[in-house]
């Protein structure tokens, strides 16, 4: 471990890489800046918490790098009254940042132990706005649709037709679109009174998006 006196100034170079990196909404910083990426990082890795890279943690998973959470949370678009679902729980980290940013966030995950773990870090956090299921996040939650923003943090093939169902008219949806074991693309779709309307944002690596439960 290093230095506990070094976190501050480690933490400012943080919100300096996420802008150097085009995080630049105000919201979206101040929500990176509050929610500390340290408790969601555990064990062997907990020392680079504040770099800009992802990290793995139980069940096969990682935790993205925080400057592609930024993105991701940036194209979203959320506001205040938006209600939010986050398919692929993961660390946790990515639903916290969004329950700063909205009404409410429902997120899932196959495993159970990371839905367990993440509950505990946003118990410690305070966040009493975040909804969790251990459940296939592929199907989406039909029984809370239709949902203001959706966000996967999986990629899958094409963006799911569950999930396309569960968006809000006006809604917007954040993906990674494209092979497990090529690189992916980042697309935003926007749900329009006609159909779908999708913008490639960028190239980006994540986990694939896998039906059913998790062994965990």
């Amino acid at each position: 471990m290093s230095d506990p006196d070094d976190i501050p100034e480690r933490k400012m170079r943080f919100l300096f890489q996420l802008r150097s990196r085009g995080v630049t909404d105000p919201r979206v910083l101040e929500a990176m800046e509050r929610i500390d990426r340290g408790p969601f990082v555990r064990g062997h890795f907990e020392d680079r918490a504040y770099e800009d890279t992802p990290l793995p943690i139980p069940c096969g998973q990682t935790i993205s790098q925080p400057s592609v959470v930024g993105l991701m949370t940036q194209a979203l678009e959320v506001g205040p009254r938006d209600k939010v679902l986050e398919v692929g729980t993961g660390s946790g980290y990515q639903a916290a940042i969004l329950a700063l940013l909205c009404r409410r966030v429902y997120t899932v995950d196959r495993h159970r132990r990371l839905v367990v773990e993440a509950e505990e870090i946003f118990q410690q956090f305070g966040l009493t706005n975040i909804t969790t299921r251990v459940a296939d996040g592929s199907f989406g939650l039909p029984e809370q649709a239709p949902f203001d923003r959706i966000i996967v943090t999986a990629a899958a093939e094409d963006p799911p037709g569950p999930l396309l169902a569960q968006l809000k008219i006006g809604g917007i949806m954040v993906v990674p679109v494209g092979q497990s074991d090529a690189v992916q693309t980042l697309i935003r779709v926007r749900r329009s009174e006609t159909g779908f309307d999708y913008d490639e944002l960028r190239q980006v690596r994540f986990v694939p998006l896998v039906e059913g439960l998790g062994q965990t």
